[in-house]
């Protein structure tokens, strides 16, 4: 491919949200993750191969309790050292960050910072709240600290769902399942914006980039839902991914892709998160459909790390101004509505 066929690709951003083990295990309210198992030392080298064999260079959301363990300080640092842009996914990785106090918040993300950076040596600019929780004050405490831009809405009608599903497997009292009430987003969120805009917040301005849903149908693209339609029908999901892609570009939307790292893992390496969607395939299978669906972005898109996408969509155009404090808004509405209290 010349360089002005190049030139002529829409701009697209892949990142990767390097949840650990505990994470999921906290999350799912399993017992033992408090001695932060880790499955870094596997899953770290596989994605750094098979990214450094398509030539892609991304972004990886560190949580700040991985960075601060002497055991996982070697896998993190071959991530920055390998080229690849270094992100902020909070200290305890608590998706209930939008309940956190101004000063708790604080805390949680200059700890965050200070043993990613110690880990990697690269200091954070970008930020992904856990379970996409975003907050205006959440925002603000991003804006105080020289953030460049937020990457943690997910613009799509299914969240409801989505957290129906999470309360059915996890193993949770009723105060753990209160926290979590409002795990992946209301109804609402599907009508958020889908293309980069900026966050006004307290005199300055924050570039959102969210995490794209197909245009139009607002239902999810990110690739671990790809593996969880995969097991059904895998060139059916494929078809899916193409058909988002194509209305992306249509409608004149830069992607922004999402990877988790049990993308990557199959029921041979971590069994004990067989609860999770497509979690009982093997590794190999996964890491075919991931290749797959990673080809067809590369052919339609210029990847590229989601700090230089936040740049280049503020530089080369006039991004909509969203005011910070609509979130809580919006957040209480919901909270009040005869439909939201019944999803």
């Amino acid at each position: 491919m010349n360089d002005s066929q190049q030139m002529r690709k829409p701009l697209a951003s892949l990142s990767l949200d390097l949840d650990n083990k505990w994470s999921y295990m906290k999350t799912h309210g399993d017992a033992g993750w408090e001695s932060f198992p880790s499955y870094l030392d596997v899953v770290v080298p596989r994605v750094l191969d098979f990214l450094a064999a398509r030539d892609l260079k991304i972004t990886f959301f560190i949580v700040g309790q991985d960075a601060a363990l002497e055991r996982n300080r070697e896998p993190l640092a071959r991530l920055s050292a390998a080229g690849h842009e270094i992100g902020n996914h909070s200290f305890r990785h608590e998706p209930w960050l939008h309940l956190y106090s101004p000063t708790e918040l604080d805390e949680e993300l200059q700890r965050a910072e200070e043993h990613i950076e110690r880990a990697t040596g690269a200091r954070p600019r970008g930020f992904r709240g856990p379970g996409f929780s975003l907050s205006h004050e959440t925002l603000r405490a991003l804006a105080r600290r020289g953030y460049e831009y937020d990457a943690s809405t997910f613009p799509t009608f299914l969240g409801p769902l989505a957290r129906a599903y999470y309360f059915m497997t996890a193993r949770l009292d009723d105060a753990e399942m209160e926290k979590r009430r409002e795990l992946f987003g209301k109804f609402g969120e599907g009508f958020r914006p889908l293309k980069p805009y900026r966050w006004r917040v307290d005199g300055s301005t924050i570039v959102e980039l969210p995490v794209t849903t197909m245009p139009l149908a607002r239902v999810p693209i990110h690739v671990s839902y790809l593996l969880y339609l995969g097991q059904f029908a895998p060139r059916l999901a494929l078809l899916y991914f193409r058909t988002a892609l194509a209305l992306a570009r249509a409608t004149g939307t830069q992607v922004s892709l999402l990877l988790h790292p049990l993308d990557f893992l199959g029921a041979e390496d971590v069994p004990e998160l067989a609860f999770f969607p497509a979690m009982r395939r093997p590794a190999v299978e996964k890491l075919e459909l991931v290749g797959r669906a990673l080809r067809l972005l590369t052919d339609n898109f210029e990847v590229v790390p989601l700090r230089e996408h936040a740049r280049r969509a503020a530089t080369s155009t006039q991004l909509p101004l969203v005011e910070a404090h609509t979130l809580d808004q919006r957040r209480s509405q919901q909270a009040s509505s005869p439909i939201a209290s019944r999803v």
